[in-house]
């Protein structure tokens, strides 16, 4: 179930006030407001909420119990977007698709507020009935008066009693009302599960669970101790990893100057793999390829390794602002090199790598819990639209390694199409002839729950990460 982009602001006319004095419009709480407005950029705009949120926040100087409000109303009204949409589709008189919407966005928050957040019935109504005579107009307020109140009629476990079709009629279409993913991505998510209705239900929980702030400790450039000194704990399975339980990242000097990054534990133990992969040959190291570095967070953590190594690194990045954000990631200092340029069009010499990383453009499905809007804007026909660039990505990494030498193949999704199929895809091809897989869990230490192998497919909800997909392949010679 997902929405149209919005089809414009709503009605701000003046209402009529008694006679010799002025009508003022109500004036919506902050975080509300706030909520309301990054709802309206992600759904006009196409804009990610982990990313306009923060900023807006600063400007608007809204700390605390409004700035806790305002992330907790836009992260999980994007999140159970598909359980409302369902719900309010029992509440209104007309079809869903039928509402503006911004009325939508204002039905959504106070949805979200009346069904999975501790606040009051009446106070949830009160609020987004304000909201709403502020940003929409005094005769949509009472629209979405009568709307919530019926919503409010019930908890949110009657009503996926009565919106969800029965498991045993329909186990996707159940799965996908009660956990609010689309059916496509259900579907997508089980077949690279596999498994029965546990592992699925958990894995959809999980996508609903707002993750850990997770830090990398960028060796050689700050310690682990420096994090836990600023209120960081040990992660769960990279040996560089610090969890910031609260708190603002941005506030700690080692991530303001770049010596540590947000990284999620499973982009962590990815590079930290293929670093740790035997090369063969009697040859040593001496230059790493990054081949779709932006925005730069495994390149900043495997410049840094690099650097420990006496190796170079080049970071190659199609788009020029997210090849300044992998300089960044590297550091003002740092020796290596970072080039825009098309990682399908290789400008080096062929067969002189060590090792190279190919962590393609995907659909995203492996990080649906940081980006909850993800799962309403792709479509089916984006991963077919994908492969063939990914497919294009691994052959040129396959070309750029050396005899011996190591290729990541990487994505942050779980899905088939974008994962084993690429990779079985390429190694019957040409390219891929004279490359040997190798089994990747072994250079994943202590990270239990990997599956048969010899590629490793990491998930939320078993491993507390984003569900990459790892595949390592060594150049035979």
């Amino acid at each position: 179930m997902t929405r149209s982009a919005h089809q414009g602001r709503t009605d701000r006319a003046a209402a009529p006030g008694k006679a010799g004095r002025t009508y003022r419009r109500p004036k919506p709480d902050a975080a509300r407001r706030a909520a309301f407005d990054v709802l309206s950029l992600v759904g006009e705009r196409d804009a990610y909420a982990n990313l306009v949120l923060p900023g807006l926040l600063r400007d608007r100087r809204m700390t605390g119990r409004d700035a806790a409000l305002a992330t907790e109303l836009v992260h999980g009204t994007l999140r159970r977007q598909g359980t409302y949409d369902a719900i309010l589709d029992r509440c209104v008189d007309r079809p869903i698709g039928d509402v503006d919407p911004p009325v939508l966005d204002v039905l959504c928050l106070g949805a979200h507020q009346l069904l999975s957040t501790r606040i009051p019935s009446h106070a949830a109504v009160s609020a987004t009935v304000e909201l709403a005579r502020g940003v929409l107009g005094d005769g949509r307020a009472k629209f979405v008066n009568a709307v919530l109140r019926k919503v409010a009629a019930r908890d949110l476990e009657a009503w996926l009693a009565e919106v969800a079709p029965p498991y045993d009629d329909d186990p996707e279409g159940h799965l996908s009302v009660v956990h609010s993913h689309p059916r496509w991505v259900v579907e997508a998510l089980w077949d690279a599960l596999g498994g029965g209705r546990d592992g699925i239900e958990a894995l959809l929980a999980a996508d609903n669970t707002p993750p850990a702030v997770t830090l990398v400790a960028r060796p050689g450039r700050v310690t682990l101790d420096e994090l836990y000194a600023a209120g960081a704990a040990p992660g769960r399975w990279s040996p560089l990893a610090a969890v910031l339980p609260e708190g603002d990242p941005g506030a700690i000097p080692a991530v303001r100057d770049g010596r540590a990054g947000v990284q999620d534990e499973g982009s962590q133990l990815v590079a930290q793999a293929l670093a740790a992969a035997p090369l063969g040959g009697a040859a040593g190291e001496a230059r790493w390829l990054d081949l779709c570095a932006g925005p730069g967070g495994k390149a900043g953590l495997l410049g840094a390794i690099a650097t420990e190594r006496d190796v170079s690194l080049l970071a190659v990045e199609r788009r020029h602002h997210r090849a300044r954000l992998v300089r960044n990631a590297l550091g003002r200092r740092s020796r290596h090199q970072v080039v825009t340029g098309d990682g399908t069009r290789p400008f080096w010499t062929p067969g002189v790598f060590d090792r190279v990383i190919a962590d393609v453009p995907c659909s995203g499905l492996g990080a649906l819990r940081r980006r909850p809007e993800a799962r309403w804007r792709r479509r089916p026909e984006d991963i077919g639209e994908l492969g063939p660039l990914q497919r294009r990505l691994l052959t040129s990494a396959l070309g750029a390694v050396r005899p011996g030498g190591v290729v990541a193949y990487v994505t942050c999704s779980p899905h088939r199409a974008e994962t084993r199929a690429v990779v079985d895809d390429v190694l019957a091809t040409g390219a891929g002839s004279g490359f040997t897989r190798l089994d990747a869990r072994a250079h994943l230490p202590g990270v239990t729950d990997l599956g048969d192998g010899p590629d490793v497919q990491l998930w939320p909800h078993l491993h507390g990460t984003d569900a990459m997909y790892l595949a390592l392949l060594r150049r035979d010679g």
